[in-house]
């Protein structure tokens, strides 16, 4: 293409151009130019400054791991007492509410006693019928033994009314014949004949008599167990009785409360729970914190729900099993899909900080404690 000379418009706007207005490569020109000094000791200040906190970190974390063990796998713990009722019943009287502190012994739930009074008063009743038994007993083997008295004194003059006819028997035999009458003989002869059957009865009167005494011996024992059941019957009603009142038999606060006023309970229905006040700390430490975990050793403990202050604690003792082992449905690694997982161990630290007692600490809330392992 031939070349056209520049008009006086042409170059005129060429001169207003490059007074006024950069060329169009001047932008990209002016990006592609180095960054000013000043901008460039910005950069290299926050890269050192960055840098520093990254090694700061790491040296604050290794050191943090040098002298302390900590989990997050940690909760509160306490005694809970649940109380559940012994007999059934409708429920008369509810003394508590959720969260009320009771002391040992407090009356908590009376179930109605009507029943177990009216059971209690027969018992009594029955009671007092087996000792009256008892006593006509004693009194029957009273007489029977008399009757053997009686019976062995009868037995004693029929043997002495024998021996003497048959002394004076001996003595007609003895003689000669013709100094006694036959009919003095057969007298004497009979005479010692009803003595000796007079004994035989009487014998068998003090056999029949010491039978007896012996029935009455077996009746007066019968009685006198039957008044021991009787007494246990008793018993057994005022223990039912004393089991319609539901008492707490620790001291601490009432939770879990799930019973009302009216409520028909049955044995062995959850009612309430006491939650005692004295809390410890079961954390769960992975086996392989364990080698440097030992009881005594100083814990700090932050508690997720009140964080300040950190409470002071101690090692108490760590748990012989890990936790899944003593779960309901501990692991069966016999198979060939075996996974390797770092087990955890629970290591009970009890609190030993008085600013605890200031503060709510319920079971169940989390903690975080730290194991010191080395002064």
């Amino acid at each position: 293409m031939d070349d056209v000379p520049p008009t006086s418009e042409s170059q005129a706007a060429a001169r207003s151009r490059g007074r006024g207005s950069p060329p169009p490569d001047a932008d990209a020109a002016e990006g592609e130019t180095p960054a000013s000094p000043g901008r460039r000791r910005w950069l290299i200040a926050a890269g050192l400054v960055a840098g520093l906190l990254v090694l700061g970190g790491g040296a604050a974390w290794w050191w943090q791991a040098r002298l302390w063990e900590s989990t997050d796998d940690a909760f509160l713990e306490s005694h809970v007492t649940r109380l559940a009722p012994q007999v059934s019943g409708p429920v008369a009287r509810l003394l508590v509410e959720d969260n009320q502190p009771v002391q040992a012994g407090q009356l908590l739930v009376q179930i109605d006693p009507r029943n177990f009074e009216v059971a209690l008063a027969n018992a009594v009743a029955r009671r007092g019928s087996a000792a009256a038994q008892i006593a006509e007993a004693e009194a029957q083997l009273a007489v029977r033994r008399a009757a053997i008295g009686q019976a062995r004194a009868n037995q004693v003059i029929a043997e002495a009314d024998r021996e003497n006819t048959e002394t004076t028997l001996r003595r007609f035999r003895s003689v000669d014949p013709r100094a006694v009458t036959r009919q003095q003989s057969d007298d004497a002869e009979a005479a010692a004949r009803s003595a000796r059957a007079r004994v035989e009865a009487a014998k068998q009167e003090v056999t029949a008599a010491e039978a007896q005494a012996a029935a009455a011996e077996a009746q007066r024992q019968a009685a006198e167990a039957a008044l021991r059941e009787a007494e246990a019957a008793v018993e057994n009603a005022g223990l039912q009785l004393s089991y319609a009142r539901i008492t707490a038999p620790v001291a601490g606060r009432v939770a879990n409360r799930g019973v009302e006023v009216g409520n028909y309970v049955t044995p062995g229905q959850a009612l309430l729970s006491i939650v005692e006040p004295e809390v410890w700390v079961t954390a769960n430490f992975k086996e392989t914190q364990l080698r440097r975990i030992h009881p005594g050793q100083a814990v700090q403990l932050r508690v997720d729900a009140y964080p300040r202050p950190l409470l002071a604690g101690r090692v108490d003792s760590i748990q012989s099993g890990t936790g899944a082992r003593f779960s309901v449905l501990p692991p069966q690694n016999a198979t060939g899909n075996y996974v390797k997982v770092t087990q955890r161990v629970p290591v009970k630290i009890v609190i030993e900080d008085a600013r605890a007692r200031d503060l709510p600490l319920s079971p169940g809330l989390s903690v975080v404690p730290s194991v010191r392992i080395r002064n």
